[in-house]
């Protein structure tokens, strides 16, 4: 089901299915869009890229009627529009793949799939149809989910695989997708791109936003850049380096994806576990971390990576086995005894389970541990307060119009950086970094990457828990690969690559000692 994207002549002969001309957009004090124009072709992937803040989901959100812009036009199959509200655009055959997921927990799998547009026998929701609509799509995506099973009890990736389904289940002329990869494996994400090659023989025009530069090549056909909310440049992809895409979005050359390591890792075990076990989730789970060491673990989406952790970190309850740290056995039985004992755990879903994204970045960076910035009575000192979060701010370099923003105005980059301060101020000796660079652009990528190079140069122990392989071999000393809730091998990352990672996650090599 491969194939290369079509060349610069076939997508010059199709039919211009969408086209922005000269749309700006303002919000009070920012100018988001300005005058940035783009077209989109029946049968072509185009790629919009940007670090974040460039305008990327501004744009996404006019063309969806999420917003209305000030300035310039939309055309969209050759008449004019503005959508007032995503139902408008849906209808017009518009759909849209969100990165924060929109589902709701209580609901099935595929209750949330059909959403609003149940078939129906009379009155009634045709149940029966219902399920067999909604595993049709799941089908096609290649995922074995089961639309009878409520959404509160999938994984992070499970839930993005139900959010492709349910725009595949609109059948729409363009089809946008913004981060539809992030948290997937590289295994489901070929699944993904499979559906995407058939979108683009049945003229689906697709709109493709990614972090992720290096997979856009199997799909992509042509790429618009933007930079602080400004048109840039479009060009066809084949005719681009990964490179010269990235200069264009920062505004310069960005040749070392990954920092050059500060520190030198000791011999010295500050941090291990033996036979961790969780009945039906992972068993016998051994592994250490040595000083001034990143330990990676690697594995396809349900190998137990994320589930070790929040057993470790005490979210989940632990069944057997023994976690060290510093010599002492710790007893851990809820996050409060991990957090104390000096476990932090950086969760993949920063804005549901790290932060509180309506209340602002000081109130947010102290408040693991709020009895470091009150008095004696428990009352919040305002001076302790301003002054520790101030110093993670300029610490972390955490780009904020000041002390009193709303976390969830911030980008991605800046939110994750947020968290770790919280983190830090808790002066942990254990962090488990889960995704950590999920949905951030590349600069944000790498300033994130210094900063665990540097805590671990201090003497920190870090987990780096990454579906991404080159982000693993790229940052971690050695690598932990899962399978099937065990750890099958664990590699020097200096001696091992991509591929036999990729034995060792599936099942086909041995389980090391």
């Amino acid at each position: 089901m491969g194939g290369m994207p079509a060349t610069a002549d076939t997508i010059d002969a199709r039919p211009v299915l969408l086209k922005l001309d000269n749309v700006s957009k303002e919000f009070p004090g920012v100018k988001a869009l300005s005058g940035v124009s783009f077209d989109l072709r029946a049968g072509e992937v185009h790629a919009v890229c940007g670090e974040n803040g460039a305008g990327k989901s501004t744009l996404m959100k006019i063309i969806s009627g999420v917003y209305q812009p000030n300035e310039g036009s939309i055309t969209f199959k050759g008449e004019p529009v503005q959508f007032a509200s995503t139902l408008q655009s849906e209808a017009a055959g518009i759909a849209i793949i969100h990165q924060e997921l929109n589902l709701v927990p209580h609901l099935t799998v595929a209750e949330n799939i059909y959403l609003a547009r149940e078939p129906r026998r009379g009155w009634l929701v045709d149940r029966k149809k219902l399920f067999a609509d909604a595993k049709r799509c799941l089908d096609r995506l290649g995922v074995d989910i089961d639309p009878n099973v409520q959404v509160r009890t999938l994984s992070v990736a499970q839930c993005q695989m139900v959010e492709i389904a349910k725009a595949l289940s609109l059948d729409a002329t363009v089809l946008i997708m913004d981060e539809p990869t992030s948290s997937l494996t590289e295994q489901e994400a070929q699944l993904l791109f499979n559906v995407i090659r058939d979108l683009k023989r049945q003229g689906t025009g697709i709109i493709y936003i990614s972090h992720r530069l290096d997979e856009m090549a199997e799909i992509v056909d042509r790429v618009t850049v933007l930079r602080d909310g400004r048109y840039i440049s479009t060009d066809e992809f084949a005719d681009l380096t990964l490179d010269d895409i990235v200069a264009r979005m920062v505004g310069r050359s960005l040749e070392d994806k990954f920092p050059e390591p500060t520190r030198v890792p000791g011999q010295d075990v500050i941090f291990s576990v033996s036979g961790l076990t969780r009945a039906g989730v992972f068993s016998d789970v051994n592994f250490e971390i040595r000083r001034g060491e990143i330990l990676g673990f690697a594995g396809l989406m349900g190998a137990g990576r994320t589930e070790v952790a929040r057993v470790i970190f005490g979210a989940d309850p632990l069944d057997a086995g023994t976690i060290m740290l510093d010599g002492d056995t710790l007893k851990i039985t809820d996050p409060r005894s991990a957090i104390e004992a000096g476990i932090a755990y950086l969760s993949e879903d920063r804005k549901a389970q790290g932060l509180a994204v309506k209340m602002p970045v000081d109130a947010n960076l102290v408040m693991a541990r709020m009895p470091a910035v009150s008095n004696s009575a428990g009352v919040i000192d305002r001076r302790k307060h301003r002054e520790a979060s101030q110093r993670y701010v300029d610490l972390l370099n955490i780009r904020t119009p000041g002390l009193s923003q709303p976390v969830r105005l911030l980008s991605g980059g800046n939110q994750q950086k947020i968290i770790i301060g919280k983190w830090l101020f808790r002066e942990p000796r254990i962090m488990f970094f889960d995704e950590p660079t999920r949905g951030i652009d590349v600069g944000a990528k790498f300033a994130i990457y210094q900063i665990m190079d540097e805590l671990a140069a201090n003497g920190i122990g870090i987990v780096l828990i990454s579906s991404e392989l080159p982000e693993v071999l790229g940052m971690s000393d050695r690598v932990a690969v899962f399978h099937g809730g065990r750890i099958t091998a664990t590699l020097t990352t200096r001696d091992t690559n991509q591929e036999e990672i990729m034995h060792y996650a599936s099942g086909s090599g041995r389980r090391a000692d």
